[in-house]
């Protein structure tokens, strides 16, 4: 049963996949050859699952950061008589447009050790597993490297040592003076392609390189943001940047499967899907963080994901990252899960979940990047008509939230919010959508909509805002009402919702919980990371700035010491819980430190847009 704290892992991506690498040099997942493939490291979730690990031999103590401006990491290992620094990366290829980052990723993971003190003994230990561990491949060793071969994966492993085949694992253990490097590189094809050839060092360093100078040319090109926690919004930019698939412009909610809300509980699901929530949230951030040039990719993927899509029903809420419908969720009863979390699921059921709240979302994404988007196509102004049409149709229907609660559908005032958003935001783009003479119409059901909200959302017995019309219980996500300016943060009964929520929702550690009622599943959960980044979004927008800087810092400071989060915190041990990393997380603290800008500062500095 893997034990390795989720938040020893740093994340790797070239665009079209992602690995993590824990603190000790062990790739512990990998998914090839998209987000969303089946693993071919799942160590993360089963120590028979696979991994492939590069450490010195005997004790050492570690310190790793990211490269200037990338996502490639640089791990430096001080051992007893030396220093080894390893560098990791999804190479992202050669393709010297900064707006097209990934595009020629030729599906490599490339893994750089370098001794620079003294001597170092390295241990490599290679043991694919694809299928999520289901396969044990065949392994060749032979001159540059190691073949495996077994299941719907070719894969090959460049080495610059011999490799000893035992125990249906790779191995090397080989002894390095300071000026010494050992480049090592992992290949993925598919079975019905050619098999992938051996690159030697040079080739190796070269691509290194690339993604080095790729990443860092990226950066400079999109990241313009000047406010505060410049550093931290940046990073998170970049993490963003990296949770998108580059061949269709999806955006996936986090690159794991299976990390628990709560330790050994049931609370596991799979994150590597494009909801449509967390991508319209995502381009909205990178809006302030890193100016999306993918804007209209994104558009084009979420339009073509609901080419189906009729007003009459709900829009699909997730697709898959190649726009895919069907997300049936199952179970890998053959693996144990991160300590023993169980079960581990691919797929997601929430696919089947009508959650109205999307309209607003979409909308409010396509409004706020309106100046990056160029004209629309027929087929897309109809879209996005078609969606206010379903908001207005829709908004009095009861669904399943923004949680995803798998109970009875109920009336959330998250849900009634988006809707009222999403006719806003039509009304906004009226001329761009050819849609004047529908204006009228809109407005009188966006007045509708707010009366309702501003009388059933309201609870006596609770003094706020609350999680559905009639019920008493507090819900962290009415805190998105001033946030997408339903109503001013300053209106007595929104201070009231964001003091009620800041003191019922949040534990001693000050962290804020989504809410405290049942939702169908055993075990607690943890506390919010995205809910107490909109606890401070909120102070900020109601001019409580030092207040809000408070609530930032304070979730800010969970990140790992790369700059990554989680989606939870256990409330007991304070560590990170959940997918890894969290889209939502990073996108929380972008939108909040924006906000605390523009209060500190009249007009706020520059956003990357």
């Amino acid at each position: 049963m893997t034990t390795t704290p989720i938040a020893d892992y740093a994340l790797l991506s070239d665009r079209h996949s992602a690995a993590l690498v824990s603190k000790d040099g062990s790739v512990d997942w990998m998914c090839m050859p998209r987000f969303d493939s089946p693993s071919v490291f799942a160590g993360l979730l089963d120590d028979d699952a696979g991994s492939w690990s590069m450490r010195p031999s005997g004790p050492f103590a570690v310190t790793r950061r990211y490269v200037d401006a990338t996502m490639v990491l640089e791990t430096t290992f001080e051992a007893e008589h030396g220093t080894l620094v390893l560098t990791d990366a999804l190479v992202i290829g050669d393709d010297p447009d900064v707006h097209r980052l990934g595009v020629g990723a030729p599906h490599v993971l490339a893994r750089s050790a370098a001794c620079v003190r003294g001597s170092v003994e390295l241990e490599v230990r290679y043991g694919p597993r694809p299928e999520y561990g289901l396969v044990v491949p065949l392994l060749c060793a032979e001159q540059g490297g190691v073949r495996a071969r077994g299941g719907p994966d070719r894969l090959a492993l460049s080495a610059p040592v011999e490799m000893t085949i035992a125990g249906q694992r790779a191995r090397a253990t080989v002894p390095m003076r300071e000026g010494t490097t050992l480049r090592f590189a992992m290949h993925w094809n598919s079975a019905s392609d050619p098999a992938p050839y051996l690159w030697d060092d040079a080739e190796i360093a070269a691509g290194l390189e690339t993604t080095v100078k790729g990443w860092q040319a990226w950066s400079d090109a999109h990241q313009r943001y000047t406010g505060p926690y410049r550093e931290m919004v940046s990073r998170s930019g970049r993490v963003l940047q990296a949770l998108s698939f580059q061949p269709t412009g999806a955006i996936v909610a986090a690159p794991t499967t299976s990390l628990p809300e709560t330790a050994g509980g049931e609370r596991n699901w799979d994150y590597r899907y494009a909801w449509v929530r967390d991508a319209s949230f995502t381009m909205n951030a990178l809006w302030v963080a890193a100016c999306p040039d993918e804007a209209d990719d994104f558009l084009a993927c979420m339009t073509t994901a609901a080419a189906t899509y009729e007003p009459e029903r709900a829009l699909q809420i997730v697709f898959g990252i190649g726009c895919e419908h069907d997300l049936t969720e199952r179970e890998l009863t053959h693996l144990r899960g991160w300590r023993g979390s169980a079960p581990v699921r691919v797929g997601n059921d929430a696919w089947r979940q009508p959650q109205v709240d999307v309209y607003g979302e979409l909308l409010d994404a396509v409004h706020l990047l309106a100046g990056q988007l160029g004209a629309f196509e027929p087929q897309v102004r109809t879209f996005l008509v078609a969606l206010a049409d379903a908001a207005v149709t829709q908004w009095r229907d009861p669904d399943h939230g923004i949680w995803e609660i798998r109970g009875r559908r109920r009336h959330y005032l998250y849900s009634k919010v988006m809707c009222w958003v999403a006719v806003d935001r039509a009304i906004s783009l009226a001329d761009r959508l050819d849609a004047g003479h529908r204006v009228g119409g809109w407005r009188a059901a966006r007045e509708e909509i707010r009366e309702t909200i501003l009388r059933e959302g309201w609870n006596e017995e609770a003094g706020a805002y609350t999680q559905a019309f009639g019920s008493p219980d507090l819900d962290a996500s009415a805190l998105m009402m001033p946030i997408v300016g339903f109503l001013p943060a300053t209106d007595p009964r929104m201070l009231a919702t964001i003091e009620a929520v800041g003191t019922r929702l949040a534990g001693q550690d000050g962290l804020v919980y989504r809410y405290r009622t049942g939702d169908g599943f055993a075990g607690e959960e943890g506390a919010f990371l995205l809910c107490t980044f909109w606890l401070a979004h909120a102070l900020a927008l109601a001019g409580r700035t030092a207040q809000a800087r408070e609530v930032f810092e304070r979730a800010a400071a969970f990140a790992n010491d790369l700059g990554l989060l989680s989606e939870e915190v256990c409330p007991r041990t304070h560590e990170l819980l959940g997918n890894f990393p969290q889209a939502f997380s990073h996108i929380g603290l972008v939108n909040a430190a924006w906000a605390i800008a523009v209060a500190e500062e009249p007009g706020g500095p520059d956003p990357a847009c």
